[in-house]
């Protein structure tokens, strides 16, 4: 027998009108799903997202391991078999040394993640709505700014001079303060973000502790993945600066540059061995946590809430916005977090409203810009549809009812795995299919945006609580996700078109290459010549696209996310 909550009714929903009702029963006016169609619908949900994971994911790592057990004789000539002799050069010539370093690397940004990221949403929501608010639309500006190519040569060639002399007496301890500094603002931007989420309280939810715990461990975990795995943060700090350097472009080197695809799969593999741990413990943890996201609504008055959805404890409690040591304490943080933006942003910005040199012949700026943000656009919209699609499937239709969760489990080995780890397969893919130098290959290959198929899980198990107790399926399910999948969208559309790996390796030709792809080439020609590229600095993210970018991710942070609420722990249902 399914036994469900108490209804109650949704007040943005309009009773004339005859949509899905939640699966397993069937309110008036509503059409019924079924538990057979709510098993079938969900799995044929699933269908395309599974396709995706093993196009991108799990054939590449197939294909990784493969050639790490061969050894080749230059471009495009014959293998043979070479045992576990790949593993051990990687290892002799210094993976784990470079592993530790990236670790090294990490440091910093962990501590910004996990101390100064919280302290600075608590003492957001402590302080009340209109610093909250404030302090949210603060927060876009390093999202929005995501430009780690441009912005780490900006910022490199102008601190070149005055710390020439450090790098050679100090290369680690100056890579470690110049990543910290360069990554400062998205890191705290990011989890300042997620943590304001978790804090959010609503009266009947409980400690928000738990909350917190779940968002600040899958954080840490990311940083630590993404660190070791960098080579957009990374390339303009550690390449050619001696010996130390990331895994990956230690692995780029081997496979890529000096064609020993074997060496770099052995690498590829040992690193895709770590990824996968970390993004399995990230999903366990969502699991135990029984993590979700939800919506309390478009409207803050309280006669426009649904009556399960009273007004939240912040906005209610007017001695946080009246407490002026939270509010100082907030200003003195934002006043910190702006003064490092500026310091890091400002040769980068400098070179954006200069007047631009001339480009390089033959090259125009919309083509450059084409050719910049119209692949990942498509690999955007289809990898972030197909997990917007697979995240209903799990979260919103459950057609494994309380164990629908575990479907993540296939799928959180590659949470946290980019480009860059299946570089080698996806390369030989492309070749093999010629497809370098087109517009086909120029598309990132990761058709499946994975982290954003988890953020869709969360956030429909948490409204389908809601949907269960009586909301309509569209101002319940529909429009609630509506801004979240634009937002992914746009985030997972910046991200590919500054990830320029991938570029770098299917694109030669100069007529089909991005702006990252040319700043690159003209640094490895004229490096050190004054203005040589800053006329394609300024087409890394130009400034037409930085203030798209800057207005959509504060209309989010202050119109949308700031009524997402993380939750955790029991989820009040008795069967799903």
């Amino acid at each position: 027998m399914s036994a469900t909550p108490t209804s109650v009714p949704d007040p943005g929903a309009h009773p004339a009108v005859s949509l899905p009702a939640p699966p397993g029963r069937a309110s008036s006016g509503g059409v019924g799903i079924g538990r057979s169609a709510q098993v079938v619908t969900g799995l044929l949900l699933l269908v395309p997202a599974v396709a995706a994971l093993l196009w991108s994911y799990v054939l590449p790592s197939v294909r990784t391991l493969v050639e790490s057990f061969r050894r080749s004789n230059g471009p495009g000539g014959p293998t043979e078999a070479a045992g576990g002799d790949n593993y051990t050069q990687v290892i002799e010539r210094g993976f784990l040394g470079d592993l530790g370093f990236a670790l090294l690397l990490a440091l910093v940004p962990l501590l910004l993640a996990l101390l100064v990221a919280p302290l600075l949403a608590l003492a957001a929501a402590r302080a009340g709505r209109v610093p909250r608010l404030v302090t949210r639309a603060l927060l876009a500006l390093p999202l929005a700014a995501y430009a780690p190519l441009a912005v780490g040569v900006a910022w490199t060639m102008d601190r070149f001079e005055a710390e020439g002399d450090t790098w050679a007496q100090a290369p680690a301890l100056t890579a470690v303060r110049t990543v910290a500094l360069l990554t400062a603002g998205l890191v705290v931007g990011a989890g300042a973000t997620v943590f304001l989420a978790a804090l959010r309280r609503r009266s009947g939810d409980g400690r928000s502790g738990p909350a917190a715990l779940a968002v600040g461990g899958v954080l840490g975990l990311a940083v630590v993945a993404v660190t070791v795995q960098s080579w957009s943060l990374q390339w303009p700090v550690l390449a050619g600066r001696g010996d130390q350097t990331g895994p990956l472009v230690r692995i780029v080197r081997e496979s890529l540059v000096h064609f020993q695809f074997g060496v770099g799969a052995a690498g590829s593999v040992l690193l895709l061995a770590l990824l996968a741990v970390l993004g399995v413990l990230a999903v366990v943890l969502l699991l135990v946590t029984r993590t979700r996201i939800t919506f309390t609504g478009w409207r803050d008055r309280p006669a426009d809430r649904p009556a399960d959805d009273p007004p939240d404890r912040q906005t209610a409690d007017p001695a946080g916005a009246r407490s002026p040591v939270v509010l100082g304490l907030l200003v003195v943080g934002l006043l910190a977090f702006l003064g490092v933006l500026a310091y890091v942003l400002t040769p980068w910005l400098g070179v954006l409203t200069a007047d631009a040199p001339a480009l390089p012949a033959g090259l125009s700026t919309g083509r450059i810009q084409a050719n910049t943000w119209l692949p990942p656009l498509v690999s955007a919209v289809v990898g972030v549809g197909l997990a917007a699609l697979a995240g209903f499937a799990i979260g919103g239709l459950r057609p494994l009812g309380r164990a629908s969760e575990l479907l993540l489990l296939p799928f959180a080995p590659w949470l946290f795995v980019g480009d860059g780890p299946l570089a080698i397969a996806h390369f030989l893919r492309a070749r093999e299919a010629d497809q370098l130098d087109t517009f086909v290959g120029s598309i990132p290959p990761g058709w499946l945006c994975i982290p954003a198929l988890v953020a869709f899980t969360l956030f429909f198990r948490g409204q389908r609580e809601r949907w269960a107790a009586g909301g309509r399926f569209v101002p319940t399910m529909l429009l609630p996700a509506l801004p979240l999948l634009a937002g992914v969208g746009l985030l997972d559309w910046l991200v590919g078109a500054q990830s320029w790996l991938w570029p770098q390796l299917v694109v030669q030709d100069l007529q089909h290459a991005p702006a990252t792809n040319l700043l690159v080439m003209r640094l490895a020609q004229t490096f050190g010549a004054e203005g040589a590229a800053q006329g394609l600095v300024a087409q890394v993210l130009p400034l037409p696209m930085l203030a798209l970018f800057l207005v959509a991710f504060v209309a989010l942070q202050v119109g949308y996310l700031d009524r997402l609420v993380v939750r955790a722990g029991s989820t009040g249902e008795r069967r799903d």
